[in-house]
């Protein structure tokens, strides 16, 4: 009589932890980027704008968008893939783009929100989703880049 073995066994993909974090953190961002352009995710979505703090649509009805804000999730989604490939590439994007949002975040508290300088444009609820991502990719970066040994 055969008996099924008790561990499941999945393929190995061969990606070190950073790569596979930061695959994670670009698909966010691209889901993120493609949600922003859908009147159903996208509350007040008539109000959408290229740019500017008059862009009035709201991603999940909390978060302002913007289509240039839109476009520019869709990119770091592209870039994270493309540097995902290497665990240095990986590492380098989710420091990087972790920096990019901690000093985004620095530059939404300092501006006037209803002012021309806020062109992206970002808000209090930007300000934090913006700091819990800066510290979150900064700390997905400090994964161990050595593949995982196989068992």
């Amino acid at each position: 009589m055969h008996r099924a073995s008790s561990t499941v066994t999945r393929p190995h993909t061969g990606r070190s932890p950073v790569s596979t974090a930061a695959v994670g953190v670009a698909v966010a961002f691209l889901a993120l980027g493609v949600l922003g352009f859908i009147p159903e995710i996208t509350s007040d979505y008539d109000e959408l704008r290229l740019a500017g703090h008059r862009s009035d649509a709201r991603l999940f009805g909390l978060f302002q968008v913007s289509v240039l804000l839109n476009l520019v999730h869709l990119l770091t989604g592209v870039v994270g893939l493309a540097l995902a490939r290497t665990a240095t590439g990986a590492r380098g994007f989710l420091i990087g783009a972790g920096a990019v949002y901690l000093v985004l975040v620095v530059y939404g508290s300092a501006i006037e929100q209803d002012s021309a300088a806020n062109f992206l444009p970002v808000d209090d609820a930007d300000n934090w989703l913006h700091l819990g991502l800066g510290i979150a990719m900064i700390a997905l970066a400090t994964l161990g880049g050595r593949r995982r040994p196989r068992r």
